[in-house]
């Protein structure tokens, strides 16, 4: 949902770009995380307590017609500085160990452990990044060790402290606390003051420090992290699900909900004026550019934005106007012609790099600012229930993947996802479905940089039909979830779907309630999204009845597994594509299961020939018909693990993968897709 707002003074138009601006939102310097203390379940384990509305505040406000999207009262801003460092700003890695405590009674804000006075010395430790999963969970990684034992399954709240040395010169600066996530919820203070709290597990957020900031002091940091339990009891006969209708997800699902500071971490200082962000979007033979600049400082702005497109664009840095009011956020709106820019393509995955820098003065002066983006020029577009890009339909030969490790969880090291998505490039797939939950912003980049086409989606698996009343009505996570995901991915070329929701119930009544959740959450991604990328999501039939709404028709499909034969997808698909003949379809998950090692007839479940004789018919049916189906993703690239017992798990692991989970050793099923031709190539 897009809230207008007229901007606090008139738009002001030049030959060479448009700035607009809008007052920054009232919101609470300090936000209130919870409108009560926790709560325990009738079951016996704690929930957390929830706010009327998700707790970061997240909206969208129309700023002379760009939208622009808002967490905590300020603009949700670029999250490149765990790898990028801009000249004009100051970074302080939180990446480190910290103080560490689990809380399971619950006692830690009663005797304020968030204060910088409480005595931290007989605490644990902890490195962030870090599941706390791992801390002391043996055989995590084994199918053979017994469920229910470590780290693991230690649920409720836990507590991470830490001390950093404010420099005197941030005086003078906008301070904000980043985290690339946190799971599955945290509240942060500094030096006892309440900064906010963030809910959902995989997203980046970033706390603005304001009148709790001490330069030239040490200031501690503490952070309360919570995770619900999945179940009263995981060793029991028939565990008992544990249930949060405000959660995303709210009840267990079939991936592992891994806990703590599960990424990196860092304080920014950037200058009192600075560009929060700059979107891109760049298509025929022009780079369009919206960069988003907030005053923090009680004097109105009066300067100029350079942008230069890159190296290898053919385009020249080109200079607009950018008049801030005081406290308030701006839109700087350029355009710039780069003739000699490569096109994107996964065949040639060639990028650029756009640099926006703000200055004093209406000609000259000082910088202020700098901030950087990299993107790709490609043109997508669907036509003849065929995705095109730059022109070419696509087929998109896919994988479904967990982001996680035996060795570190969700807190993988860069060698690991190189490992990890080096097997996506050896397979010959082209494309990766980031199931259902958004990744490391390292993801994104090396997908950039080979040429893998991605799917993005959000929390939303297994939502009941309450849930979706309630997300849509009143709480608001999810959407929330589904303006930052298009926000923070939007510039990366290799984002060419998003995904809206998984397997997700649809209500008896006609489905109005199911329809109005996905319209909302499609209304989101599309305020935000310059280029338009079709919109879509992982169905539990082909019979949905919102698919009309979707841009390409996705739904999973387990034919000859949980049911009917291998030889129904083929008809199943001609049913879908004559009741929608002008959309694309897209498998986002198939698959079946084998125990690695098990060999014997390729009609006997559970043999790695089974496993491998069900994705070759399935791929037979869907390339196929690649005249309008655009594409087939396997479930799933690993064997991985989850809390649910679900899909045969061995010590919680699904063993679905073309891959072991541990050993990451290959079944014959990996080398069955490797040998899957492409009906279009690559």
């Amino acid at each position: 949902m897009t809230e207008s707002i007229h901007p606090s003074r008139r738009t002001v138009v030049t030959a060479l770009g448009a700035i607009a601006i809008v007052a920054l939102p009232a919101w609470p310097e300090t936000a209130r995380a919870a409108d009560g203390s926790a709560m325990a379940a009738a079951s016996g384990p704690v929930l957390d307590s929830h706010p009327a509305t998700e707790p970061s505040g997240t909206h969208v406000r129309d700023v002379g017609g760009t939208n622009v999207v808002f967490q905590y009262g300020t603009v949700l801003p670029a999250f490149d500085g765990w790898r990028t460092h801009e000249p004009a700003r100051d970074y302080v890695s939180l990446d480190k160990r910290w103080r560490f405590r689990f809380d399971p009674d619950d006692q830690g804000l009663d005797e304020t452990w968030q204060s910088p006075h409480h005595d931290d010395r007989t605490w644990d430790h902890a490195d962030v990044p870090a599941a706390w999963d791992l801390l002391n969970t043996p055989g995590f990684g084994s199918q053979t060790t017994p469920f229910g034992k470590g780290t693991a399954f230690t649920d409720g709240y836990a507590w991470y402290r830490t001390t950093v040395d404010v420099p005197a010169s941030w005086r003078a600066r906008h301070v904000r606390i980043a985290f690339l996530a946190a799971g599955y919820s945290a509240e942060v203070w500094l030096d006892g003051t309440h900064l906010g709290k963030h809910e959902g597990a995989n997203s980046p957020f970033a706390l603005p420090v304001s009148g709790a900031l001490r330069p030239g002091r040490r200031q501690t940091i503490a952070v309360r992290v919570f995770r619900r339990a999945s179940y009263t009891d995981y060793t029991a006969a028939t565990p008992q699900p544990v249930t949060d209708d405000h959660e995303l997800p709210y009840k267990p699902v079939d991936y592992w909900p891994y806990a703590g500071l599960t990424r990196s971490a860092w304080i920014e200082a950037v200058p009192q004026v600075t560009i929060a962000k700059l979107l891109v979007a760049a298509a025929g033979g022009s780079l369009e550019a919206h960069a988003v600049v907030e005053n923090h400082s009680t004097t109105d702005f009066d300067g100029h934005l350079t942008l230069d497109p890159g190296r290898g664009s053919g385009g020249r840095p080109t200079v607009v106007a950018a008049r801030i009011a005081a406290r308030s956020a701006g839109v700087v709106r350029v355009v710039v012609r780069i003739p000699g820019a490569p096109r994107w393509s996964p065949a040639a995955p060639q990028t650029l790099t756009a640099r926006a820098t703000l200055a004093a003065g209406r000609s000259s002066g000082p910088r202020v600012d700098t901030l950087s983006t990299v993107y790709g020029v490609r043109e997508l577009r669907i036509a003849d229930a065929q995705l095109r890009l730059n022109g070419k339909p696509l087929f998109l030969k896919g994988l479904n993947w967990h982001e996680e490790t035996a060795a570190h969880g969700r807190a993988l090291t860069p060698a690991e996802y190189d490992r990890e998505l080096g097997h996506v490039t050896t397979l010959g797939a082209n494309f990766i479905r980031n199931c259902v939950y958004n990744r490391h912003p390292y993801v994104y980049d090396w997908a950039d940089e080979h040429g893998v086409l991605v799917m993005d989606d959000i929390d939303t698996m297994w939502l009941n039909t309450a849930q979706e009343k309630l997300q849509t009505e009143r709480y608001g996570l999810a959407r929330a979830l589904a303006l930052t995901m298009a926000w923070n991915q939007h510039n990366h070329p290799s984002v060419i779907l998003w995904g809206l929701q998984n397997e997700s119930e649809i209500d008896a009544n006609g489905a109005p309630l199911y329809r109005a959740w996905l319209a909302d959450l499609k209304a989101a991604v599309n305020a935000v999204d310059l280029t338009a990328r079709p919109v879509t999501w992982a169905s539990n039939t082909s019979n949905d009845p919102a698919f009309d709404l979707a841009d390409v028709i996705g739904f999973n499909e387990y034919f000859g597994y949980f049911y009917g034969e291998d030889s129904d997808l083929g008809p199943t698909l001609d049913a879908v594509h004559a009741k929608y003949p002008d959309k694309p379809i897209l498998i986002t998950e198939n698959g079946t299961w084998s125990i690695a090692g098990t060999h014997g007839p390729a009609t006997t479940q559970g043999t790695e020939e089974w496993q491998a004789a069900s994705l070759t018919a399935h791929w037979a049916q869907v390339s196929a018909r690649s005249e309008f189906v655009v594409g087939f993703t396997y479930w799933v690239l690993k064997d991985y693990k989850q809390r649910a017992g679900y899909n045969q798990a061995y010590n919680g692991i699904s063993v679905m993968g073309l891959l072991t989970f541990a050993e990451e050793r290959p079944k014959l099923v990996y080398d069955r897709f490797r040998k899957a031709v492409n009906p279009r190539g690559r």
